[in-house]
C-alpha cells in the first residue's frame, strides 16, 4: 500500500520531533521531510511533493501565508492538502489560510490523534473519526476567548502606558490595532484604508479617527510613563522626546499581540 507522503513545516524543533514520533513504525504515513522558516519550506514542498504539509503561521523568512501564496504548483506532480496548525485563532486569520488553499485548520496545542485522523483524512484514507460541527463550534470558541484575551491584553497595556479609557483615541487606538492583527499590511495604508475604516465602524471622519489616536499617545507621554512603553517592548526605544507616528505605534504593538499568539 502507497504511504501517504507527509511534510512538518513549523519553527518548533519539539513540534516536529512529537509529530515524526508519533509516526515511528507506521505503515500508512511516511514523514519525509520538515522545515523550520518558510523559504526553507517553499523549496522543499516543491522538490518533494508530499502528500500532507502540516504548516505553522508564524515562521521566520517567510511566514505561513507566504508559504501558502507563493508555492510554485506548476514544479510539482499535484498540488498538497495543508492542515494549519497555529496559536493564531483570529476568525480572520482562519477564513485568510482557508482563501490561501489550506483545507484545515487545527488550533495549537493539538490533540495528536485530531491531527493523524486529519492527516489520513485528506492523505485519501479512510478515517474513524470525521471533523464533526463540534470542531467547528470548538474553533469558534477558541476564536471568541483570544478575542477576549486581546481585548484584555491592549487595556492592560492601555492602563500601563496612561492612555485613559474615557477619551476616544483609546477605542480607535484599540480598533486599529485589532485591524494591523488581522491585515499587517493596512499599516501601508493607513490613511487610505484604516483610517477610513475605523470611522466607518463609529461614525466618524478619518481625520477626527487621526488626531483621536495622537492625542491619545500624547497623553501617554506627557503621563511620563515612557519606561513603562519601553518595558513592553523590552528594549529601550523610546525617550520623552522621541514620540511614535500613529503608525509606529499601532504597528508595533501589533507585532507585539501576534508573537504572543493574539
Amino acid at each position: 500500500m502507497k504511504k501517504i507522503k507527509l511534510m512538518v513545516i513549523d519553527d518548533n524543533e519539539e513540534f516536529i520531533a512529537n509529530v515524526k514520533e508519533s509516526y515511528f513504525g507506521d505503515e500508512e504515513v511516511e514523514v519525509i521531510g520538515s522545515a523550520q522558516d518558510g523559504l526553507d519550506a517553499i523549496h522543499k514542498i516543491e522538490t518533494f511533493n508530499p502528500d500532507v504539509v502540516i504548516l505553522d503561521l508564524i515562521m521566520p523568512e517567510v511566514d505561513g501565508f507566504g508559504v501558502l501564496a507563493n508555492i510554485d504548483y506548476g514544479k510539482m506532480t499535484k498540488k498538497p492538502n495543508f492542515i494549519i496548525a497555529s496559536q493564531l485563532i483570529g476568525e480572520n486569520f482562519i477564513n485568510k489560510a482557508i482563501t490561501l488553499g489550506a483545507s484545515y485548520y487545527l488550533v495549537k496545542p493539538v490533540n495528536m490523534q485530531m491531527l493523524k485522523d486529519r492527516v489520513k483524512e485528506f492523505g485519501g484514507l479512510p478515517v474513524v473519526n470525521k471533523p464533526t460541527e463540534l470542531d467547528d463550534r470548538l474553533i469558534q470558541q477558541a476564536v471568541k476567548r483570544s478575542q477576549r484575551n486581546l481585548d484584555e491584553k491592549l487595556a492592560n497595556i492601555f492602563i500601563s502606558v496612561g492612555i485613559p479609557a474615557h477619551i476616544k483615541g483609546y477605542q480607535f487606538l484599540r480598533e486599529a490595532i485589532k485591524m494591523a492583527i488581522d491585515s499587517p499590511e493596512i499599516i501601508n495604508s493607513i490613511t487610505k484604508k484604516l483610517y477610513p475604516s475605523i470611522a466607518d465602524k463609529f461614525a466618524t471622519s478619518p481625520s477626527k479617527v487621526e488626531r483621536a489616536i495622537r492625542h491619545a499617545i500624547e497623553v501617554a507621554w506627557n503621563r511620563g510613563k515612557i519606561e513603562n512603553i519601553n518595558n513592553i517592548f523590552g528594549i529601550k526605544i523610546y525617550t520623552a522626546n522621541d514620540k511614535p507616528t500613529n503608525g509606529e505605534f499601532i504597528a508595533l504593538l501589533a507585532d507585539k499581540m501576534i508573537m504572543e499568539g493574539a
